[in-house]
């Protein structure tokens, strides 16, 4: 029989997967081995398939390590099948009425208000891929079998006052994530990764910790104590009173109301 071209594509594609996969080291196993630990404790089935999150709570942002605002919180994040570089929205509402958003997609992100809709700009869109890419808890749930996506157990620790396994996780375009997993819940415990910041035209540090968690719906176990840091001082910490997974949202969350007024980037 003969093969076309595209055929022999695919074999040698499909064999370069399998020998990527049988050259793993023993630390990459391990790593593998710890990752699809942390997917069972987070939930399994129910997080590997949750389509929708509603985070509720207290949102406490900082300047030079002292507080700048409180907001009441509402926090919709959507898995959708399609996207590109990501397949996760999120509208970040804040005060009672929720009239104030940001909607952030694969493509674009606005600010929403009563004044109308502005666009964030490209560096703030960047931001949001970049941070949803290296975070932990979309790898798990959308990047596992990506190619040239690794994990390498880089040993035991003590980190938050519990013991820990650490991983380093790559991707084929060279980014990197550090994390560091309880040793007996499996729940990740805090990471750390570098991103490049075009306003300061250098790297900047990204730390986030996750604690308290909470069964969430669909067996779905969620951090409610979120606290993120930026080169060492301490930018926001999220308190959820609830999260509910699997909620259908109302159509248009993640849209531009009809109509709305475009204000100028």
């Amino acid at each position: 029989m003969t093969m076309t071209r595209r055929s022999l594509l695919g074999v040698a594609a499909g064999a370069a997967i399998l020998r990527a996969q049988t050259e793993e080291t023993p630390a990459q196993k391990r790593g593998r081995e710890i990752a699809e630990k942390s997917i069972f404790a987070l939930g399994g089935d129910g997080f590997s398939q949750m389509r929708t999150r509603h985070e509720t709570g207290r949102a406490y942002s900082f300047y030079l390590e002292q507080i700048s605002g409180l907001s009441i919180a509402h926090i919709y994040t959507r898995y959708v099948a399609e996207g590109t570089p990501i397949k996760l929205e999120q509208r970040q509402a804040f005060g009672k009425k929720q009239d104030d958003a940001v909607i952030l997609t694969a493509a674009s992100a606005w600010e929403v208000n009563f004044r109308g809709a502005r666009p964030l700009g490209e560096e703030r869109l960047k931001q949001f891929q970049e941070t949803t890419l290296h975070d932990i808890f979309y790898i798990l749930r959308e990047r596992m079998n990506e190619p040239g996506v690794t994990f390498e157990h880089k040993g035991k620790d003590v980190v938050e006052n519990a013991p820990v396994e650490t991983l380093e996780i790559y991707d084929a375009e060279n980014r990197n994530v550090t994390v560091w997993i309880h040793s007996s819940t499996f729940l990740p415990v805090k990471q750390r990764f570098k991103r490049w910041d075009a306003a300061i035209n250098d790297r900047r540090e990204e730390i986030t910790r996750y604690t308290k968690y909470r069964e969430s719906g669909n067996g779905v176990m969620w951090p409610h104590d979120v606290q993120r840091e930026r080169d060492g001082l301490k930018i926001l910490e999220m308190y959820a009173d609830k999260v509910t997974v699997g909620e259908d949202f109302k159509p248009g969350m993640f849209e531009l109301p009809p109509g709305v007024t475009v204000l100028k980037k």
